[in-house]
């Protein structure tokens, strides 16, 4: 079989141009059933900001605490991740679940003006998962998380994959 013409496959916008932004960790949220490492998700001169963060975990401890997240007995993180310059932000949670399966609730803030977080539905069988820089801290998880089936998996095991955070460009 002769290999394909790639011309029409995989072309960007000509407009766009790609860049760098940054992970930043925070703290924990610990909800009644689950801990979640955190990382804010954003760019340099538009870093996540501080009331919308207030804002995300408030939301994320007011379902749990109202039985809205079933996040099992989970250890996993969350990425907030300002996307554009209209105030949208993406707030995804994952947790790891059945050993080694990576499981994801996805909740978004539209702009500036909207009051709170609200599920963000997913109704198409083919649809976006992570963009590329999400893709940096689910990495990073990976890897840790991965450390941690190949360790004792004891509450020092537990407690350095708590610990274990990335920062950097993404």
């Amino acid at each position: 079989m002769a290999a394909p013409s790639l011309a029409e496959l995989g072309n960007p916008d000509a407009a766009y141009v790609h860049r760098d932004k940054f992970v930043e960790p925070g703290e924990a949220v610990a909800l009644p059933t689950a801990i979640l490492k955190w990382y804010d998700l954003g760019r340099d001169e538009t870093p996540v900001e501080p009331a919308v963060r207030d804002l995300a975990r408030r939301f994320l401890e007011r379902e749990g605490h109202a039985g809205r997240l079933d996040l099992g007995s989970d250890l996993g993180f969350v990425i907030l991740h300002r996307c554009g310059g209209a105030g949208f932000y993406f707030l995804l949670v994952s947790t790891w679940r059945n050993e080694n399966e990576l499981w994801e609730s996805v909740f978004a803030k539209d702009n500036a003006a909207a009051s709170d977080f609200r599920i963000y539905p997913l109704e198409k069988t083919h649809r976006g998962t992570y963009c590329v820089w999400e893709l940096g801290a689910v990495w990073h998880e990976q890897q840790a998380w991965r450390r941690y089936l190949l360790s004792s998996r004891d509450e020092a095991a537990k407690r350095a994959y708590l610990a274990d955070h990335y920062r950097g460009a993404v």
